[in-house]
This record gives structure tokens, sequence and C-alpha cells, in this order.
């Protein structure tokens, strides 16, 4: 396995004793990092229409805050002040090739769980107030210094201020805290309170964020699914249906029964694996659907001949299933079935973020997959 940001921690160590746990700090996890975009690239960004990203400032005499979202504009930026602002840029790794070779680093959890990477830019004493997330998020330090306190579990019910419009915990009361310098990493599990404050000016910090769809979201989702695909037709049934005392009343047979029909719908493993990977690997964002690209496969064959490389799409998400002889490709919400001669590029293009000729085997099954994803746009050929 490649080197992990884990300082001494082996993997499983951390798995076993803070994942989804305890909160932790590692210094130098990643030293001599660099940023993997310039400040006044992440404010251009911001000024993207298709870019998300949130503006928030503290009026420190009043404490009250202010968010903001973009696209911005240079007035915007001018007109800051010297001190308490926040810039946050969601999903950078769908936009900068650095960004998405950052984000790589932290493989060793699954792909399929990574969400984005968010990058936030601070002034002195910039922050967006103590808060909670529900998911997972690794918090790496890559220029200036940020203050950081940890402490508490929070959930919905946890007292928020009012009046303000960012979610910010009332009652906050940290037991941590830690200044972290270039290369440090705090992991944060999920509901977690948690509250950075930058303690000079040039203040980046990359936050690596992970997808952890609600049960609501789950139930929603897939009872969607699975119900396009039935008739009308199949309907509640009750042939063994007997007297009862009183017409009104909903025995427990007929209970029993609904719950028949929804575990039914949930028991094949295949129908549940096949919804699973569309769903995770479903874009972050929803573009309009562009008409597909065409490719010939004589310039894919020279471009990789030439030592050109085929390219994952930064914002595209890769996962596989196996299925006995078979495999299950996800990309982008979409499934290929791919047999098990395909088996090394399917895991190459799920465990790489490109692949170059020596990694290729030309096939029918191989030349018809590059294609469809290259016309579909979840590959490119690198320059």
């Amino acid at each position: 396995m490649k080197n992990l940001p884990l300082g001494d921690l082996s993997l499983e160590t951390f798995l076993k004793d803070y994942w989804q746990k305890k909160p932790l700090l590692i210094r130098q996890a990643l030293p001599g990092i660099k940023p993997p975009i310039a400040a006044d690239e992440l404010a251009g960004l911001a000024c993207e229409e298709e870019v998300e990203s949130r503006l928030i400032i503290q009026d420190l005499p009043s404490d009250q805050w202010e968010l903001t979202h973009g696209p911005f504009t240079d007035a915007t930026f001018s007109a800051l002040p010297n001190t308490h602002w926040t810039l946050l840029v969601q999903a950078v790794d769908h936009w900068v090739p650095a960004a998405a070779e950052f984000l790589a680093q932290f493989y060793f959890i699954p792909s399929w769980r990574v969400d984005d990477l968010m990058i936030s830019y601070s002034a002195d004493k910039g922050g967006v107030g103590p808060h909670y997330d529900n998911y997972d998020v690794f918090l790496v330090q890559v220029s200036g210094r940020r203050q950081w306190e940890v402490g508490g579990i929070y959930d919905e019910t946890s007292p928020r201020r009012s009046g303000v419009p960012v979610k910010i915990l009332s009652e906050w009361k940290p037991e941590q805290r830690w200044i972290l310098e270039p290369g440090d990493l705090l992991y944060v599990p999920p509901r977690v309170g948690h509250n950075g404050i930058a303690v000079c000016e040039d203040c980046m910090t990359c936050s690596v964020g992970f997808r952890a769809p609600s049960h609501r979201d789950i139930l929603l989702d897939y009872s969607e699914s699975a119900g396009e695909e039935l008739s009308e037709e199949v309907r509640y049934a009750d042939p063994d249906l007997v007297p009862q005392a009183n017409p009104g009343q909903i025995t427990f047979d007929a209970v029993k029964k609904v719950r028949k029909v929804f575990s039914q719908y949930v028991e094949d493993d295949n129908k549940l694996a096949q919804w699973f990977g569309c769903y995770m690997t479903s874009p972050k964002y929803q573009h309009e659907e562009a008409t597909p690209d065409e490719y010939r496969l004589e310039d894919v064959r020279t471009h990789l001949a030439e030592g050109g490389k085929l390219v994952r799409n930064e914002g595209s998400r890769f996962a596989f299933h196996e299925r006995g002889k078979n495999l299950w490709l996800f990309v982008d919400g979409r499934q290929f079935t791919c047999s098990a001669l395909m088996s090394d590029l399917v895991k190459t293009l799920c465990a790489e973020r490109q692949i170059g000729s020596d990694q290729y085997v030309s096939s029918e099954g191989h030349d018809s997959l590059l294609l469809d994803l290259l016309s579909h746009g979840s590959l490119y050929l690198s320059d």
C-alpha cells in the first residue's frame, strides 16, 4: 500500500481505535506539503458560476455572522475586511488535477466513501464558528496556522445560536485545543464538535469529507429505484383471509404481509448491489447531460503508444463489485457488466487515476468500455 498520511500509526490501528470513534491529531502527517491551489486561484474558482462557494464574515463588535453564496466578483474580495472572514470552496478536486491528486492520498478509506475536497482560506481570526458534521473529516493544514478546538458529541437537538445564517453551537465547551502547522492533520469523527480559527494571515485548510447518506435518503432512493421496475398489477393479496370480529382491525397477519412486501425487495443481493453501486457513484453535481463525444479507437491506441495516458475525470466516481465470474463496474451512476477477462482493467480503473499502455491490453471488451467512458467524459486523454 502507498504511504499513508497517518504518521507512525498503522491503518489497522487507525481504523480500530479512531475511525468513527474519537478525534486524532497527527503532527507532520504530510511533511513539506504545498497547497494544491494558490489563494488567488481559489478566489478565481469562487467566481465561477458552476463552482459551489461560500463567504463567511464575522462582525466582532456585534458578534454577528454574514453568509454569502458565490459566485463572487473581484469587487467582493476587494471589499473584505482585514480579519475575521473565511472563503469556503467545495469540490476543488473536480476542477483542479492537483487537488484530485491530494484527495487520492485518502483512498485508504474506500474511494466510493470519499465525497470531495473542500478548501477554506481565512484571514487572521477567520472561522465558521463551533459546529459539527454528520460525516468524518480529515482537516489538513496546508499554509499558515489554524487553532482547532474539539469536544463533545452533538446532534440536531443540540442548542444553536439563533439569528445567524450559519449553524453555530451556542453551548460550546472545547475539551482539547491545538494549533496546526502546515503538514499537520486532524481527524474528526461524525457529530464531534469542532471549531477552527485562523491565527495568522494566509491560512489555508484542506477538508476531506466523506459520503454518509442518511437512512432516510437510502430508503427513499432505493424504494424509488425498486418501484420503477414493478408492475401496477403486483398488489397486496390475502387469499388466506379469515373472519374477524371487528372489520376495522388491522391484524398482525396483515402487518406481516406488508413486512414481506418490503423484505422481498431487499433480500435480493444482486439488485441491492446494483442499486448501491449506482447510488454511491452518482456525480456530486448533476449537470445538464451533454452529447457524448466521439472517439476513434485508432486515435486512442496511438495516444497510448506515444506515452499518453487515459485519465479519470476529476469529478467522476468509479467503483466495482465482484459477482460470481463477472464484475459490475459503476461509473458516475452507470453500471457495466464485465467478464473476468476484464478484471485487471476494471480494478486498475477503480484504483488509479490514470492508466498507460502497460496497463491496457486491447480486446473487444476493453476497447468498447474505454471508448464509452471517454465519450461520456468519465475518462479523458492526457495532454
